[in-house]
């Protein structure tokens, strides 16, 4: 552990290096963000796969890309900032078109977390009390990464003693190539995944669960993210590229592959778990080159993918939706992995 910066307010800020023979990760308490990832690639170089910035100051002056953040009380989208628990209506602060995104405009990565280190990892921990936000409930929500080998772990755990809705994940952006090379126009995705959420022209899912075949959403058999980012189809003008959820196959609360990307180029691949009935696909499309990273690089658009997993947006006004109702008594409970390995060229 050592210290990465110090915020406005003077409070210092820790970050813990993860080291496994495979890879090595940083994270950090302010916003319990993951702030790199290196790890090689075929031939054994390292690169760092995630996108970031060298400094705390690069991370506190960037308001819109929850690079790496943990994200909530209620990541992704909200409909208007409302919802209702109980015949109780409970009004999110707009900071998204008409929406509320990501918990509003002082959610959980705005914050600095208390810490502990833990067996082969560090265990973050943030109290978010009643009304935060407009959230009911004094919630406690605990984030624990763990490195074992090629895999990354992330355990994440919520109480609250009041009923609310939480809906917590990693904002990550990866690079498979490096953080610096780029677009991940090249990459191949292949998700676990028959059907997405459609959306309306705010990013709010239309409470349908439709088909992805014959979409350019059909990621079952790996596929390059650029070949149909720009096709004419509706939801891929309305997101801008991609920025759906994609119901995850099988049974939500088992740990089961949702996704893997791979990098042709140079051979990493990463592959991604998780217990969660969803993952939100985002290939970057909001980036543009305003923040400036790792090397003196400025973020273009598509030169990074989010693969969050997740509840569905806006769950707690689509009753047909799994629940992201908590209430006291009741542990929300989620586990996603990110393993990293290299494959061999063709």
């Amino acid at each position: 552990m050592s210290t990465f910066g110090h915020t406005k307010e003077g409070v210092a800020v820790p970050i813990y290096t993860l080291k496994s023979a495979q890879i090595e990760v940083r994270v950090m308490a302010y916003g319990a963000k993951l702030v790199s990832v290196r790890t090689p690639d075929r031939a054994g170089k390292m690169a760092d796969v995630v996108l970031g910035y060298d400094t705390l100051e690069g991370y506190l002056n960037d308001t819109k890309t929850h690079f790496g953040s943990i994200v909530g009380r209620y990541g992704n989208r909200i409909a208007l900032g409302k919802f209702s628990i109980d015949g109780k209506t409970y009004q999110i602060p707009i900071n998204n078109g008409a929406n509320a995104l990501h918990g509003g405009p002082m959610g959980f990565d705005r914050f600095v977390w208390d810490a502990h280190e833990v067996p082969n990892g560090v265990e973050f921990t943030h109290v978010s009390p009643d009304g935060d936000m407009g959230f009911p409930g004094t919630l406690t929500a605990k984030v624990k990464y763990t490195l074992a080998g090629h895999t990354l772990r992330i355990d994440y755990s919520a109480t609250s003693d009041k009923a609310t809705v939480v809906n917590l994940t990693n904002h990550a952006y990866f690079n498979l190539r490096g953080d610096d090379q780029g677009t991940i126009l090249g990459e191949q995705l292949e998700l676990n995944a028959d059907q997405f959420t459609p959306v309306d022209a705010g990013l709010i899912p239309t409470g349908v669960l439709a088909p992805v075949a014959g979409t350019p959403f059909d990621f079952r058999k790996a596929t390059v993210v650029g070949a149909r980012i720009e096709a004419d189809h509706e939801q891929i003008k309305l997101g801008g590229g991609y920025d759906h959820n994609f119901v995850v196959n099988g049974e939500a609360g088992k740990l089961r592959v949702a996704a893997t990307m791979t990098d042709p180029e140079s051979g990493r691949r990463m592959t991604v778990e998780t217990t969660e009935p969803g993952v939100q696909f985002y290939t970057g499309n909001f980036l543009d080159g305003s923040f400036t990273g790792r090397h003196g690089v400025k973020y273009e658009k598509h030169t990074g993918f989010c693969l969050e997993t997740q509840h569905f947006p806006d769950s707690p006004n689509q009753p047909s939706f799994p629940s992201t109702l908590v209430r006291p008594g009741v542990t929300r409970h989620s586990t996603t992995t990110f393993s990293f390995t290299a494959v061999k060229g063709e």
